[in-house]
């Protein structure tokens, strides 16, 4: 993957620029190109608007700026839509507004959330949008037109953290009985909350029979306590605060944090939940890439 691509992907050098329009597709279109140019994965396996040529395709449908870039040749698809209904579900609470560098859980949130936005409507997929904090805040039904884009962007760019504290089985519980048809339901959350109460909104999600991923994003800090010197903690939703010196508590702390992960992550496989946990440093393509493998095992 070249520099340039990589820098497409990179959540610090990409949350720089204002226009959240412009990040979208520059994310996506770095994701594509590096998809042509990986040797691991067949871009026509990863995505589904193009496939591999074969004898006889009319070759007014051959991609030439794919063949330009991998010396491959592929035939755009030109299908019906797929049916594929998806809501991005965006947590707008407090904790969200936490970053430990230069980059928001929320900012890096509202990134993946404007770059799937923006593949799904190329993919001619329907996509809704729901933010909520202590209860849901905007609800965006799923469409598939691309000038639909543009609200969905404008919603995204609006649901900033404003104090409010999280709720999030309740909330999950509402969007389940809110959602009447099968979809995919993309969340993306810091979870903090309790853990049973968590499990117990994705299951009614299931049970409903909807699809699931779930993002769960860290700061590197809440993950590591990776800190110095004695440190004053705030709680952003409560207010509560301690100072202590992390380094006395780190150890006991991270064994914490890991087993919280390795919990959910267990819940979730059993419950056939694709779980991805994810820092603010962690490359766009990471988010993208579940997104296309959960796509591909339901169209």
């Amino acid at each position: 993957m070249n520099r340039l691509v990589s820098d497409y992907l990179n959540p610090n050098v990409v949350s720089q620029l204002d226009r959240l329009d412009l990040i979208a597709r520059l994310v996506v279109e770095g994701f594509i190109t590096g998809l042509h140019q990986s040797p691991y994965h067949g871009f026509s396996v990863e995505f589904s608007e193009y496939r591999q040529y074969m004898p006889g395709d009319p070759v007014r449908n051959l991609d030439w700026k794919v063949w330009g870039r991998t010396d491959r040749l592929f035939v755009k698809q030109y299908e019906e839509e797929t049916n594929l209904k998806a809501f991005l579900v965006l947590d707008s609470s407090a904790s969200m507004a936490y970053a430990s560098n230069d980059i928001t859980k929320h900012r890096y949130a509202s990134l993946i959330s404007a770059a799937l936005a923006h593949l799904m409507l190329r993919q001619r997929d329907a996509v809704g949008l729901v933010s909520f904090d202590s209860k849901l805040r905007t609800f965006l039904p799923p469409r598939s037109v691309n000038s639909y884009l543009h609200t969905l962007l404008h919603a995204i760019e609006t649901s900033t953290p404003d104090g409010s504290d999280t709720n999030l089985a309740d909330t999950f519980h509402d969007l389940a009985e809110r959602i009447k048809r099968r979809a995919l339901i993309i969340v993306m959350s810091d979870l903090l909350d309790d853990v049973d109460s968590i499990i117990n909104g994705l299951k009614h999600f299931r049970h409903r029979n909807h699809e699931v991923i779930l993002f769960h994003l860290l700061d590197p800090r809440e993950r590591d306590l990776a800190f110095d010197r004695e440190t004053l903690f705030v709680d952003l939703e409560s207010g509560s605060r301690i100072s202590t010196e992390p380094w006395q508590i780190a150890k006991e702390y991270r064994a914490e944090i890991e087993a919280r992960i390795d919990r959910l992550q267990r819940e979730c496989r059993e419950n056939l939940i694709d779980y991805v946990c994810l820092d603010t440093q962690t490359p766009f393509n990471v988010a993208l890439s579940n997104y296309l493998a959960k796509r591909k095992r339901l169209v």
